[in-house]
C-alpha cells in the first residue's frame, strides 16, 4: 500500500504543487483583504488547500492517462507510472474520478460562485492535455489552468471574481505559459518527429525562449500592477522585486545552445518565485497591518 501511494505521489509530481499553492493561499488572504477587510478562517483556508490537492490529482492524473502512448514513446517518460506497468489505466481512472469528487466537495464548501465557476475549471484541466495534439498554443491554456488556483483562492473566499482578481489571474497565466516553453525545449526534437505542438516545435528554441521572456515581463507588470490597485505596499514590492529577479535568473542559465540547467529553471527557480511573493504578501497584509 506505501509503495502504491508512493507511485501515486510521483505520478502527480507532488512536489511540483509547490508552483500553485502558494498563489491560490495568496489569492485567498488577498482577495479577503480587499474585499471583506479581514483574512479568511482557518476553515476556508482548509478548504482551499483541499481543492488544490483535488484539481492537482485530476488534472496530472488526467495528464498521464491521456498522454500514455504519447509518454512510452518519450525517452525521458517512458518510465512513467502507466507506460512503465506501475499503474493500471483502470486504477488513475478511480484515482481522478476520487480526485473530481474532492474538488467538487470542497468548492461546495467554499463560495457559492467558486461551485458555480468549477465546471469550466473542471473543462479546462481536461482540455489542456490534449491541446498540444492540435496547437502550438497549449502553454497559453496550461497557463489560463493552472492560473485558476489565485483565481479561484480569491473567489472562494469572497463570492466574487473582480478586474484586480483578474489582474493576478492573468500574470499568473503568463508566469506559467512562460515556464512551460522553457519545459517544452527539451521535448524539442521528440515533438517534431511526433507531430505534437508547442511554441519551440512552431518557432525554434531561440524563439521560443524569447517568446518566454516576454510573457514573464507580463507577468512582472501583472505583479506590480497589484500593488498599485490593491492594499499591498513596500514589504510586497520587496517580493515583487524578488521574484523578478528570480525570473531574470531563469531566462539568463537557459541558452538554445545549453538546456543543461534546464530543471533548475523550471522547478527550482518557479517554486522559489511563488513562496517568495505569497511570503511577502503575508508579511504586507499579516504582519504589518
Amino acid at each position: 500500500m506505501i509503495r502504491k501511494i508512493r507511485i501515486f505521489l510521483e505520478m502527480i509530481k507532488i512536489e511540483h504543487t509547490l508552483f500553485a499553492l502558494p498563489f491560490a493561499f495568496m489569492g485567498a488572504v488577498l482577495g479577503s483583504v480587499v474585499v471583506n477587510d479581514h483574512l479568511p478562517s482557518w476553515g476556508q483556508i482548509g478548504w482551499v488547500l483541499l481543492a488544490m490537492i483535488g484539481a492537482r490529482s485530476a488534472a496530472m492524473g488526467l495528464n498521464r492517462l491521456i498522454d500514455r502512448v504519447i509518454d512510452k514513446k518519450n525517452p525521458r517518460t517512458a518510465m512513467r507510472a502507466i507506460p512503465a506497468g506501475l499503474l493500471q489505466s483502470k486504477e488513475v481512472i478511480i484515482f481522478v474520478i476520487v480526485s473530481f469528487a474532492l474538488l467538487f466537495w470542497a468548492a461546495a464548501e467554499l463560495a457559492p460562485l467558486a461551485l458555480k465557476l468549477l465546471p469550466i475549471a473542471v473543462f479546462l484541466l481536461v482540455f489542456y492535455s490534449y491541446t498540444k495534439r492540435f496547437t502550438w498554443l497549449c502553454h497559453i491554456v496550461l497557463g489560463m489552468t493552472i492560473a485558476l488556483a489565485p483565481l479561484g483562492g480569491w473567489v472562494a473566499v469572497t463570492n466574487q471574481a473582480d478586474w484586480r482578481a483578474l489582474i493576478f489571474y492573468v500574470a499568473c497565466a503568463f508566469w506559467t505559459a512562460g515556464f512551460d516553453i522553457i519545459y517544452a525545449c527539451q521535448d524539442y526534437e521528440f515533438d517534431r518527429e511526433e507531430g505534437l505542438h508547442s511554441i519551440p516545435v512552431r518557432f525554434g528554441i531561440a524563439k521560443a525562449l524569447h517568446i518566454a521572456k516576454a510573457f514573464h515581463i507580463i507577468t512582472a507588470l501583472g505583479f506590480i500592477s497589484l500593488m498599485i490597485f490593491t492594499d499591498l505596499s513596500w514589504w510586497y514590492l520587496a517580493g515583487t522585486i524578488i521574484a523578478n529577479a528570480i525570473l531574470y535568473y531563469e531566462h539568463h542559465i537557459v541558452k538554445p545552445h545549453d538546456l543543461s540547467k534546464l530543471q533548475t529553471a523550471f522547478f527550482t527557480m518557479n517554486g522559489v518565485l511563488s513562496i517568495v511573493v505569497f511570503a511577502f504578501t503575508l508579511i504586507d497584509l499579516v504582519v504589518l497591518k
